[in-house]
């Protein structure tokens, strides 16, 4: 029976386990809480994924370690490359395949973006994300393990910790105003958290899939269009929206350093930012769903 390992529990992360499980794979799910799915196929551990020496315990015997793994955004600087350094190494320890879930942020900023798009960030967030994938795509070189990376849009659907899920989605079906980080009605593309998991099972099970990075399955839309047709499906009145400006995210910022962290990615939020994900419909027959279906 094969095994897999998932650190994080996230909406991906708990989306991945439960396919996986359901399709016969024998999962463990790993995080501090030590949360995650019920099923009979999902162990869920917790445990502190950057203690190195517990984790190569947790995960040995896996075939697969997926990092779904996040800390607190505004820790990114300091908190990720240990992290993903433990689980990297945890992975190697184990002999098993590596596949990380990451984001566009390693990208210079452009539209539309590819996966040929040179990773030259501009910001502190978009320099770990590149330096990241590097630290995994160097082991990967070098025959330690394989690897590869999923890179997702803003992500859509329950439970997803988003833009769009925190401040838009619970403010238009009350009826009330919403702030919206960037300009509502500038492109963007989103990814659906089921979607992004059934991508993430394709590169598991896949012998092509290595010593690259992919983009997850992506819709384009506006953030008023996504939130316009959230409130038709659900009865709610017509949104309003306005976009959050620079002074009430600086204040915002005093209750949660979360709110002072959007700045330096606003050129994602405040112009068309499109991506690209020819290269992995082509290689596995996934698109992403349609709206209604992510909004339901």
């Amino acid at each position: 029976m094969t095994e897999r390992v998932i650190v994080g529990r996230g909406a991906v992360a708990a989306a991945a386990a439960r396919r996986l499980a359901e399709s016969g794979d024998r999962v463990r799910v790993i995080s501090r809480s030590g949360g995650g799915p019920e099923h009979p196929g999902i162990e869920r551990i917790a445990l502190d994924a950057a203690d190195t020496p517990a984790l190569i315990d947790a995960v040995q015997g896996a075939d697969t370690v997926f990092n779904a793994a996040m800390t607190a955004y505004h820790t990114w600087p300091e908190a990720m490359p240990p992290l993903f350094d433990s689980i990297l190494t945890a992975a190697e320890k184990a002999g098993a395949d590596y596949v990380m879930l990451g984001n566009l942020y390693g990208y210079r900023p452009a539209s539309p973006v590819t996966e040929r798009t040179p990773m030259e960030p501009t910001t502190r967030k978009g320099k770990v994300r590149a330096e990241l994938w590097r630290r995994a795509k160097a082991a990967h070189d070098e025959g330690r393990l394989r690897v590869t990376e999923l890179r997702a849009g803003q992500f859509l659907g329950p439970g997803a910790y988003s833009p769009f899920n925190l401040m838009v989605e619970p403010n238009v079906l009350k009826g009330e105003l919403a702030l919206v980080d960037g300009n509502p009605d500038a492109q963007h593309s989103f990814t659906y958290t089921e979607d992004a998991a059934a991508a993430l099972v394709a590169l598991a099970r896949s012998e092509t899939a290595w010593g690259r990075a992919w983009h997850a399955p992506v819709l384009t839309a506006t953030v008023r269009e996504v939130a316009t047709r959230l409130a038709e499906l659900r009865g709610a009145p017509e949104p309003r929206l306005e976009e959050l400006t620079e002074r009430e995210a600086a204040l915002l910022a005093f209750t949660d350093p979360l709110w002072g962290e959007f700045a330096e990615m606003a050129y994602m939020s405040s112009r068309p930012f499109i991506i690209d994900d020819g290269d992995f419909r082509a290689a596995f027959g996934i698109a992403a769903s349609p709206l209604d279906t992510i909004l339901a």
